[in-house]
């Protein structure tokens, strides 16, 4: 009986090859998987690099955004994908991530609700650990700085105010912004939310810093307290 042979990515059609087709017409004509091929190189026994690919964002129901929340772990479980190519994998995504966050931080300038959820979605968007944040801004909402207060449940974690206020105070911030974020993917604010929202903003009330706003975001979705009328 014959064994069957796979082709090997260079027996297949020009047309067919991702390196190729990239060259020829740009890497927007390329799919998905297509672009993780060339990241990979190559399959296994049973398949090409694209369909291993196909297998790989299949299992993330085709949502990149999920992809990325997946470790290094997750992807040395399909056959084909050791530790070289997870990390190939694992670090383009990151780059695409950090591209986001430059985009967004050129403007350097908050205008509304979906400007600073545009600026935390990339940061904090898809991970799979809750963390909290402060985006420091002057008296026209422009972007001083954003620092990490936080990392873990808001229950289970302590917010340290005085953290917040301290930094805000010795870089000449006026307004702060607060961002976490819900893995889940639930958007919706807890008691625990609402309870350290109303403790921070108190304290910087007495310090003539103004809370702005509350961002909560998750797999590029969000909600703001005070869109939602609950800064108050």
């Amino acid at each position: 009986m014959n064994e069957y042979k796979k082709l090997n990515i260079k027996e297949w059609a020009v047309e067919d090859r991702p390196r190729e087709k990239l060259l020829a017409n740009g890497a927007r004509s390329l799919s998905d998987a297509e672009l993780i091929a060339i990241l990979i190189g190559s399959g296994n026994l049973s398949e090409t690099a694209v369909e291993l690919s196909r297998r790989i964002l299949s299992s993330v129901n085709n949502n990149l955004n999920d992809l990325g929340r997946m470790g290094i772990d997750f992807l040395k479980t399909f056959n084909g994908i050791g530790e070289a190519k997870a990390v190939s994998i694992v670090a383009a995504l990151e780059l695409g991530k950090r591209r986001k966050e430059a985009e967004v931080f050129v403007k350097r300038k908050i205008t509304c609700s979906r400007d600073a959820a545009d600026f935390f979605i990339p940061l904090v968007g898809d991970l799979n650990h809750e963390e909290f944040w402060v985006l420091l801004l002057d008296r026209g909402n422009k972007i001083i700085d954003h620092y990490k207060i936080s990392q873990g449940g808001i229950s289970g974690t302590i917010i340290d105010v005085r953290l917040i206020l301290k930094n805000a105070l010795e870089k000449m911030g006026v307004s702060i912004i607060l961002c976490h974020n819900h893995p889940s993917g639930t958007m919706e604010a807890s008691d625990a939310d609402l309870k350290i929202t109303r403790k921070i903003k108190q304290a910087a009330d007495f310090m003539d810093i103004a809370v702005l706003d509350h961002i909560i975001v998750g797999q590029n979705r969000y909600i703001s307290f005070a869109d939602e009328g609950m800064l108050n």
